[in-house]
This record gives C-alpha cells, sequence and structure tokens, in this order.
C-alpha cells in the first residue's frame, strides 16, 4: 500500500537551477500530496513557506572555477578522526564516494512551523537520505523523540539503506541544530564513523553546491520503510534484513535517576543549553505542564554560543572561553541536556572538538524533569 502510494506521487529528482518564484507560484506536487500521507510518518503537517529557501543554485564561472581549484587541497576519504565535523567542501570532494552516506536530520522547534519533510523534498544535498527525528524515537513514552531500543535503531536504520562500514555525513536545514542529535544517536549505538556538515545546508548553498529538489521514490520509500519498521518492533513484529549491528554505548546517554544522583554526588558538572530566561525560570517552558527553573546545581551555556553567526561550530580556542566562563573544567567529567535532548548534543559536539569524546546527554531533559511531580527545580529567584 504505501509502495504504491509513494511510487504515484513522487517526482523525480532534479537539480534546482530556477528562481525561487518558480516554486512560489508552482510549488511541487508533493508538497500537497504528502498530507495526505503523513501518517506513514511521525511528523506532524505544518503550514511552511519554502520560497525563501529555494533561491537558484547555478554556478557562475567564477564559482565553478574556484570550487575546481580547491578540489587539489582536499583529500579524498580522509574524513578527520579528531574533528566531529566536515566542511562543505570536503564533503562536496567526496559525494560520490560510495561508502559516504549524506543524511538530512532536519528538525524544528513546533513553533518554528517547519515541516522538515517538505523542505527536503524541495532542496536536499543530491543523494541525501531523509532521517525522522521524531519517527526513529522510542515509542513506549510520551517524552518527544527519545532514544529508541537497540533492535529499533537498527532496523530502521538498515530500512534505509545505511551498514556499519558506512562514513556518515548528517546535516540539517538550520546550519547546525538538530544534525548533531543525530550525530550522537549513532554513537551511542556504537558508529563513530560520522561527522556533522559544519553549516549545514545553508553552507552548501552559500557555497555554490548544487541541491536536488523532489525526492526519488526510493529516498521516500527508505523513509517510510524506517517509520514501518520502528512500529514493527514496538508491536513484536518481525521486520526486514538487518544490515547495521548496534553497540550501546551506555556511557553517553543519562535518565532522570542518573541526574538525581548527580545533585548529591557531584560526579559530573551538568551544563544545559536552553537559553537563560528559561533556565533562570522567568520565562515560561513552550510545553504545557512543565515548570520552569533548572535541575539544582546545573549551569547555562544557551548552544547558541557553541556557533557563530553562519551556525557553523566556533574554533576550539573561542569554544573553551565560552565553557571557562562558566566556570566548567574540562578536566572534569560534564553532562549535557536542554529541552528536549537536541540541543544539548551541540555541547556535546562542541565539547568533542575540545577532546571530551565521552560527554553523555540527558535523554528526557528538561521536559521530564520539569514535569515530574518529585524532581527539584531551582530558579534565579530561589538562589538569590
Amino acid at each position: 500500500m504505501a509502495s504504491s502510494l509513494f511510487t504515484k506521487i513522487l517526482l523525480g529528482p532534479r537539480s534546482i537551477h530556477t528562481s525561487s518564484s518558480f516554486f512560489t507560484h508552482h510549488p511541487p506536487p508533493i508538497l500537497s500530496s504528502f498530507i495526505a500521507t503523513k501518517r506513514l510518518f511521525s511528523i506532524r503537517a505544518v503550514p511552511t513557506s519554502t520560497a525563501q529557501n529555494t533561491r537558484s543554485t547555478c554556478w557562475s564561472p567564477c564559482m565553478a572555477s574556484s570550487i575546481v581549484s580547491r578540489r587539489a587541497t582536499y583529500s579524498t576519504r580522509s574524513a578527520p578522526t579528531n574533528e566531529p565535523v566536515v566542511s562543505v567542501d570536503w564533503l562536496y570532494d567526496n559525494l560520490k564516494e560510495p561508502d559516504i552516506k549524506v543524511v538530512d536530520a532536519s528538525w524544528y522547534m513546533p513553533d518554528e512551523q517547519r515541516n522538515p519533510i517538505q523542505e527536503y523534498q524541495v532542496a536536499h544535498i543530491p543523494g541525501a537520505l531523509f532521517f525522522d527525528v521524531d519517527g526513529i524515537a522510542d515509542r513506549t513514552t510520551n517524552l518527544p523523540h527519545m532514544l529508541p531500543s537497540e533492535e529499533a535503531f537498527a532496523a530502521a536504520v538498515s530500512a534505509l539503506g545505511i551498514q556499519n562500514k558506512d562514513d556518515l555525513v548528517v546535516y540539517d536545514g538550520k546550519g547546525l541544530f538538530s544534525a548533531a542529535r543525530v550525530w550522537w544517536m549513532f554513537r551511542v549505538f556504537g558508529h563513530d564513523r560520522i561527522w556533522v556538515l559544519d553549516g549545514g545546508l545553508p553552507r552548501w548553498r552559500a557555497s555554490g553546491y548544487d541541491v536536488e529538489s523532489s525526492a526519488s521514490s526510493d529516498a521516500i520509500l527508505k523513509a517510510s520503510a524506517a517509520s514501518e519498521a520502528i512500529e514493527k518492533v514496538y508491536q513484536g513484529q518481525a521486520v526486514g534484513p538487518i544490515t547495521f549491528e548496534t553497540k550501546f554505548q551506555p556511557q553517553l546517554v543519562w535518565t532522570l535517576e542518573q541526574v538525581t544522583k548527580n545533585i548529591e554526588e557531584k560526579s559530573h558538572q551538568h551544563v544545559d543549553a536552553r537559553g537563560k530566561p528559561r533556565f533562570d525560570g522567568i520565562a515560561p517552558e513552550p510545553r504545557k505542564g512543565i515548570r520552569s527553573g533548572h535541575v539544582p546545581g546545573s549551569k547555562c551555556i544557551p548552544f547558541s554560543q557553541m556557533l557563530d553567526g553562519s551556525q557553523s561550530l566556533l574554533p576550539a580556542d573561542e569554544l573553551k572561553k565560552r565553557f571557562d566562563q562558566e566556570g566548567i573544567s574540562l578536566e572534569n567529567p560534564v553532562v549535557t541536556s536542554c529541552g528536549t535532548g537536541v540541543t544539548a548534543c551541540i555541547l556535546a559536539l562542541g565539547l568533542h572538538r575540545l577532546g571530551k569524546t565521552d560527554v553523555p546527554v540527558y535523554d528526557g531533559s528538561w521536559t521530564e524533569w520539569g514535569a515530574h511531580p518529585d524532581t527539584p527545580v531551582d530558579t534565579t529567584a530561589q538562589a538569590e
């Protein structure tokens, strides 16, 4: 059913060489068609405007020649072993390598009114797979996009066509946001050959590199199959062949119980990636029924402080300054959290650049902690 339905509505991939007005007056049919099939994905279909993100990416002769001249400076397949990110130039030079797979992991806050699958269909890096952050998640909890079980993750990733031998480059539509979450997820399940694309899709397009418009039937069907695989695992049904084997790394993920224990033991420095007003308890949480404030003893470094104006990861010396300013010692263990476990991964990414590769993320983060009736909550007023 799903296969035949998607085959009927899909358009073939093509590179964007048109002005943004084309999409304003002639939206791709798949955008409206997708609404009717949204139940195949675990994504809310929300109103979105993609015209501002579909500017022409045609190369000028100058741009093309500069890209060619750069090729000599990038060694194919020499991904950095000590860096969590790769540049758009590196990816361009290695895009056609058979064991490199590119993953679009775009996800947006509900109030942004952006639909990641629709934006993927309008413009994505050629050949990129789509990773549904909300869909490839634990189906036994009401908390948003919690880590799935090992079996469920393996089934979903296998359905996407990813294998253990693959090198993965993950990106998102904001520059550097939800891609860090998927980077962390793969590492939790034992796959270290993964990098975040520094600056994401905006940097890729600003550099003059082509994007594809509309998704191939293969890409959409794989995304659908991944969602269906997750459902089958949690329903106890058999799934297709498994091409990706997991090796769970428990040291990279924390639970509510571990955070509670840490308040007394202080084995880890707890850093919260939310904005300061939410951390201080003077701004309401965006989700209903959740108290404002922070975990006692935690400190606040908003995730935006890890990034420059182009949404790329800051150099190591600048990152270190951010942690030094909040009294976070890189010599001691750190655990990170945020609202729902997404931007906490950006802090983990920054700490990885600084050599701390074992930073756990509190998966439930403030959505779990602030809604729990028995967890202690501090605010700025209390501290004063």
